[in-house]
């Protein structure tokens, strides 16, 4: 095989013409209009802007969760617009981790019992005690969600994200329920996560301060990419103000 036909050696994802319509006639509403898009692998990529511009449509399609509703959109050298149901779940199962603004914690589990809940699912896991630790929380994995702060409850969801060892991680506006100081450890974190482990990180924020740590900053407005910016050098996430 050579390293043309690798397929670690291809792009996470690369998109062509994707688009994506809610409805149907005058009351269609088209969230994504013909996206085109590369995103190498092992990158911190930001996207960035305002409500309703196709950020999070993209990343439910990315992750498996949605459908296009044209164009086409690869992971690898896999193309997830022409897969089933089934093979939806695998991928999703088997490459994919999420973390969205709400924790999503089962109140009534511990820290490490909500991470062992993905766990028991994943391919090659990571023990959940390993996972906390990584995410700084090593001591506080036999405590309960209502135990624990926002910013540690939310890197109890990374931890759980990251214990599948997925080769992408989605986050969906991972910082919006905390404050600056909070938001900064928990960017830190999935900063750490990006350099210690690979992974490819695709995160959409309202926070324009966090462009500056991205490898890669995608600007959207009105279902379009309006911009890329490629970061030459990068913020550490404690240097971020907003």
């Amino acid at each position: 095989m050579t390293g043309q036909d690798d397929p670690m050696s291809l792009p996470t994802f690369r998109t062509e013409g994707l688009t994506k319509v809610y409805g149907a006639g005058e009351a269609a509403v088209h969230a994504l209009r013909g996206v085109d898009l590369v995103v190498p692998r092992g990158e911190l990529v930001v996207l960035l802007g305002p409500s309703g511009s196709g950020k999070s449509t993209l990343l439910n399609i990315l992750g498996g969760l949605d459908r296009a509703s044209g164009g086409t959109a690869r992971f690898r050298d896999r193309e997830l617009t022409g897969m089933g149901d089934g093979a939806l779940t695998r991928y999703r199962r088997d490459h994919v981790g999420f973390v969205f603004q709400f924790y999503n914690l089962m109140p009534s589990l511990t820290a490490e019992e909500n991470v062992e809940l993905v766990t028991e699912i994943a391919r090659a896991p990571m023990d959940p005690a390993e996972a906390l630790r990584l995410v700084g929380l090593g001591e506080r994995r036999h405590h309960f969600p209502a135990q624990l702060s926002g910013g540690e409850q939310q890197r109890v969801a990374i931890a759980r994200a990251v214990a599948k060892q997925p080769d992408v991680l989605f986050c969906d506006e991972p910082t919006g329920a905390l404050d600056s100081a909070t938001g900064r450890a928990v960017l830190k974190v999935l900063a750490d996560v990006n350099a210690s482990l690979g992974t490819t990180i695709l995160m959409v924020t309202h926070a324009a301060a966090t462009a500056a740590m991205a490898h890669r900053v995608i600007h959207f407005a009105d279902g379009a990419i309006r911009d890329v910016q490629v970061n030459e050098t990068r913020l550490a996430p404690e240097e971020i103000v907003w």
